[in-house]
């Protein structure tokens, strides 16, 4: 019998693998009106709209002589899937639920046969796109496997400017897009970075890499509700804990902190846990990152319900959830000290989606500055606080807790196309828990 990757090869492409288009073809299809209805069952009416409007004032749009501009997106922003001989299309796993549903995912696991990059998912980059495309800025997307190594993706990053050869260039990072821009400047050739903006970077660590290697981060757990076959704990092991990059990701000890999220000793011990050899390749990553300098400046999003600190009670990881962060990524994380940042109250994947975003970032890539965002000096001018560690804490969640999110299969064939869109569009939405209206310091 054929593994569920060896048959998709040879299967007949889904509506998800048809309706897979890259930029440049959904520019023109938006900009020209064709193929409206199809698009419209891609994206909704309102999203549709939204996006046509763009095409139709980016192709109009004159380039001016700004620098070349490189767009990174975020860990799981870049479309993954197989080729299939011509005329077919690719066959489409990250992200087709007809695949998913059939528990097509554990293809994603490093070892699995090769993946291709098939372009940046549409629905959180291609406004970004669009609006910079109109302002007369000249865009280049870099799509790349977020599975892999950050080393390994920094690599190739630079050897592309180097080899398009760019005297000059700029960089917009998104999420872990930010850290494969900002490890590449360490390398060859790479002095041509004029400018890097960080949207939402987690230059400390995301406590989301634990969760999704715990099998409770939001993504896993809604991705498990679909898939037929697995459950969230599977894939967090067998899919998920292949990836170097979800390693590199867990943020550093902190000077006085118990827990040392690079030993597999403090860990717990019930539930899925880390690949030992994984843990030990990633430490000292941050440390080995390549210094701040006035080249960089950071878009934070704010006041979201995030996970801020971790410890381990009764062998289960326990969260401490603040409204220092933009759901994903802690203030102190992703904030850089002595250099220009500034901050909206905003949700971690909707940064790139933002109007007020893109009107920033126009401004700080001509003139390195804006006045659109409020500029921020520090965690404690956010907070309030009376110093960066004394960030509020409003309440603590554990993994079990967690583990009791989405614990039910969806019936997909029963949802709507509506309700479908919404799903995937909404795999990062914070937990439930988050939302609890809890005050004072967690016990």
């Amino acid at each position: 019998m054929l593994s569920h990757m060896e048959a998709s090869v040879i299967s007949a492409p889904s509506a998800y693998d048809r309706l897979r288009l890259d930029d440049a073809q959904l520019t023109a299809l938006l900009a020209s009106g064709r193929s409206r209805r199809e698009l419209q069952a891609v994206f909704g009416r309102q999203e549709y709209l939204l996006l046509a409007g763009l095409a139709q004032r980016a192709v109009r749009a004159k380039l001016r002589q700004y620098l070349p501009v490189y767009l990174l997106p975020g860990i799981m922003g870049t479309q993954l899937g197989l080729a299939r001989p011509a005329p077919l299309p690719a066959d489409l796993l990250w992200i087709d639920p007809q695949d998913i549903i059939a528990g097509g995912l554990t293809g994603l696991r490093l070892g699995a046969p090769e993946l291709v990059t098939l372009g940046a998912i549409p629905y959180s980059y291609l406004a970004l796109q669009l609006r910079l495309r109109a302002a007369g800025f000249t865009i280049i997307m870099h799509q790349y496997d977020w599975r892999r190594s950050l080393s390994q993706l920094a690599e190739e990053f630079a050897a592309r400017v180097r080899a398009e050869g760019a005297p000059a260039i700029m960089v917009v990072a998104h999420s872990m897009g930010g850290l494969v821009a900002r490890a590449s400047l360490a390398l060859p050739g790479m002095d041509c970075v004029r400018r890097l903006i960080s949207l939402g970077v987690p230059h400390g660590g995301s406590f989301g890499a634990v969760q999704a290697l715990r099998g409770t981060y939001p993504v896993v757990r809604r991705l498990a509700a679909l898939d037929r076959l697995h459950d969230a704990e599977t894939l967090a092991s067998e899919v998920f804990g292949t990836f170097p990059s979800l390693y590199q990701m867990l943020p550093p000890r902190a000077a006085g902190a118990r827990t040392d999220l690079h030993a597999a000793a403090d860990w717990p011990v019930a539930g899925p846990r880390p690949d030992p050899e994984l843990l030990r390749r990633a430490r000292g990553f941050f440390a080995a990152l390549p210094p701040l300098d006035p080249r960089h400046c950071a878009i934070v999003g704010t006041a979201q319900r995030t996970v801020t600190g971790i410890d381990v009670v009764a062998d289960d990881f326990r969260y401490q959830i603040s409204t220092a962060g933009d759901g994903t990524v802690p203030l102190n994380s992703a904030l850089l000290p002595g250099f220009d940042n500034y901050r909206l109250r905003c949700e971690h994947s909707a940064l790139p989606r933002s109007v007020t975003v893109a009107r920033a970032l126009c401004e700080l890539l001509l003139g390195g500055q804006t006045r659109i965002l409020s500029p921020v000096a520090s965690l404690a001018a956010v907070t309030g606080a009376a110093s960066v560690g004394a960030a509020p804490r409003l309440y603590a969640v554990s993994d079990q807790q967690l583990r009791s999110n989405w614990s039910h299969k969806v019936d997909w064939q029963r949802y709507t196309p509506g309700e479908r869109r919404n799903y995937l569009n909404c795999l990062n939405q914070p937990p439930p828990q988050y939302a609890a209206r809890r005050t004072g310091r967690a016990n």
